[in-house]
């Protein structure tokens, strides 16, 4: 395949994103245990909890300020390299962004030093409020960022204006409530949640191994155990949710998931494996679940759910139809207020298939002058390729359900067995920690890389979003942001590397203190100085 702008832009807005999402999942979860673990403190006065929410808080604010480095460049390069895009639908997509910088961000980054600076300066109420706002914050700046790549995907609350030649927004409402987006943010953030209780397992199971802080290390695991099976659980569920919206939000996103090549009898069948071959549009050695798919995409045993074959055909008929807004948006540019009141209505009544019209544009210069050729072809580019997306998607859901089962044993031997874990499954935890991190990059890459041709779904197509820059400017900044990434990622894991050896930091004092006040009501395990 020939790199060219597109390419390498595509290339580079990816690359930042996933080097940014390696941060993001983990303050998210973070964000809430620590602030769990303050609770726990504030209700029982117990030091080993203020010791708990100090180190996995220290680990905490390493995450936040490297995630927030990384995240900063992403807006920049809506202006840097996608500036059509910016132009095009700047006055929707730009609006979530800039509630997020204004409500959440600032909330989050304001209180992240009251959480690091204030505990001898505030009460511990006063403390536990602040530990619960920098979660909220992290949490509200996942959902306006999620607003905005909602809309991406299912854009609603907003139409095309042809006197501008911009999208302009008709409803907040509806772009705020969105459908998908709303149910990308409860899955993410869940995801999130995941992230976070995998990696206190996995360091708290390392802790054991090596017989180290191990008052510490049982009391983490149970607090990851208990709040990651009920996070792994939802993303199951939430992620359920998500499949049905994309049952009529993004048909073809969803048959290329699944590798639907022709259109199946109602209730669809679920593809466990097989290979998909595009271009023999079909799935060699496929295990299918039978009826699984037609519940999960329509919840009905009656309701179809359109293969690839007719999907495509649906898009040349919308090809059709945009050429007709096209035509019709010509003559309105060039007469304007002088526009003929029929020309107006039949732009109107083609408006919702522009967007179609704009992927001749690749083989035309105007589209009103593409052969039924290059629309059959412009048609089979509403077809992403297939095969990435049919594994990237089952590798994040088995990952799912090995989640709710490592968090459901933990749980089992932390509330039933005395916190008495084996050796095996404590390496296992350490083991698992880079899952979550896997599963989520899955799932971002099945979210963005599903949605090609397009970069605001049947609206732009990625290719017109673009600026106007050389390979060599953009292959030059892909270096640089590689380089630059590449030693924030390597800060990131030394920094979290050195405080995981380094450990807890004990305070002894407040310990034997805490311990000598209540020694007539405390067990003599609890009075004996837990093995470090």
């Amino acid at each position: 395949m020939e790199i060219g702008i597109v390419e390498l832009s595509r290339l580079q807005f990816a690359m930042t994103a996933m080097y940014h999402f390696l941060f993001v999942p983990l303050t998210l979860g973070l964000s809430i245990i620590v602030a769990i673990m303050e609770t726990v403190y504030v209700m029982t006065g117990r030091p080993i909890w203020r010791q708990m929410t100090k180190f996995w808080g220290t680990l905490f604010g390493i995450n936040f300020v490297l995630g927030v480095a990384t995240g900063i460049t992403m807006e920049f390069q809506f202006g840097m390299n996608w500036s059509y895009y910016s132009h095009y639908v700047g006055d929707i997509f730009g609006a979530p962004l800039a509630i997020e910088g204004l409500m959440a961000f600032f909330l989050e980054a304001t209180f992240v030093g009251l959480f690091f600076f204030g505990w001898d300066k505030l009460s511990k109420v006063q403390h536990l409020v602040v530990a619960w706002l920098v979660a909220i914050g992290s949490n509200f700046s996942a959902l306006w960022i999620l607003i905005a790549n909602g809309w991406m995907q299912n854009p609603v609350g907003a139409e095309f204006n042809p006197m501008t030649m911009r999208m302009e927004m008709t409803s907040f409402f509806e772009v705020m409530f969105n459908e998908v987006a709303q149910a990308k943010f409860v899955h993410t953030v869940s995801a999130g949640y995941v992230t976070a209780a995998v990696f206190v397992l996995g360091v708290s199971a390392w802790y054991l191994l090596q017989n180290r802080h191990v008052d510490l290390a049982r009391r983490s695991i149970a607090v990851a155990a208990s709040f990651g099976l009920a996070s792994a659980l939802s993303v199951v569920v939430l992620g359920d949710e998500s499949g049905y919206s994309a049952t009529h939000s993004q048909k073809m996103k969803l048959a290329a998931i699944e590798a639907m090549w022709e259109t199946e009898p109602a209730p669809a069948p679920f593809t466990v494996f097989g290979f998909p071959d595009q271009a023999a549009r079909e799935t060699h050695y496929a295990v299918h679940i039978p009826f699984a798919m037609g519940l999960i995409g329509t919840r009905s045993l009656d309701t179809q759910i359109p293969g690839i074959a007719e999907l495509v055909a649906q898009a040349g008929d919308r090809i059709r139809s945009g050429l007709v807004a096209y035509d019709a948006l010509m003559d309105v540019r060039a007469l304007r207020e002088a526009t003929p009141a029929e020309t107006r209505a039949t732009f109107d009544a083609h408006a919702g298939d522009l967007g179609f019209a704009f992927l001749l544009k690749k083989y035309v210069d105007d589209p009103r002058d593409a052969t039924e050729a290059q629309i059959a072809l412009a048609a089979g580019d509403t077809v992403p390729t297939v095969w990435p997306l049919f594994w990237a998607f089952r590798v994040m859901v088995a990952l799912g359900f090995a989640f709710i089962a490592t968090m459901a044993y933990f749980f089992w031997r932390a509330s039933f067995c005395g916190m008495r874990f084996p050796r095996p499954a404590l390496w296992l935890a350490v083991a698992m920690i880079p899952a979550p991190w896997i599963a989520a990059e899955m799932g971002w890459f099945v979210a963005e890389f599903g949605r090609q041709p397009w970069t605001v779904d049947g609206v732009l197509p990625t290719a017109m979003s673009v600026s106007h820059l050389s390979v060599t400017e953009l292959a030059l900044t892909l270096a640089g942001f590689v380089a630059f990434y590449t030693v924030l990622f390597v800060i990131e894991m030394a920094l979290m590397l050195k405080f995981i050896r380094k450990g807890p930091y004990l305070d002894v004092a407040e310990t034997e203190s805490w311990r000598a006040a209540r020694r007539d009501r405390l067990a003599p395990s609890a009075i004996a100085t837990p093995a470090e």
